[in-house]
């Protein structure tokens, strides 16, 4: 099993919004190395959610329901996958938070803040969600 982070403005989708759809069909993205680690997402992989441009945290827990295919937005050679909500954290990890934890620096979170779609380790993954807990 794979661990990620993906990133999302609240105003756009949010949290809220991911649990009363559902789903999501994780698109839009079009970055070379957000298309990489979509490309690698495998089904029952878990997900942290994070609320990007307002909020700054992760507030969730989701989980990759569909591998990835042709992007629907565009015919280009971009890919989507699906996800599915798990669970809320009982109290969201704020970035400030994850800044100042020494086994959380090498996170892409902290490192390549751009990237939407990002990798963690298991220990980086267990760390937020105990953070959370």
């Amino acid at each position: 099993m794979n661990y990620w982070l993906v990133k999302s403005e609240p105003t756009t989708f949010s949290w809220d919004k991911f649990v009363k759809e559902g789903m999501a069909v994780w698109d839009g993205v079009r970055s070379y190395p957000g298309r990489k680690n979509l490309r690698e997402m495998k089904k029952g992989d878990q997900v942290l959610f994070y609320h990007s441009m307002e909020g700054l945290e992760v507030v969730g827990i989701a989980e990759v329901s569909k591998e990835a295919y042709q992007d629907p937005t565009t015919t280009d050679d971009w890919s989507a996958v699906d996800l599915k909500p798990v669970e809320p954290l009982k109290k969201s990890v704020p970035l400030n938070a994850i800044r100042e934890e020494k086994k959380l620096q090498n996170i892409y979170l902290i490192k390549q803040a751009r990237l939407s779609v990002m990798p963690l380790q298991k220990t980086e993954f267990d760390h937020i969600v105990k953070m959370g807990s």
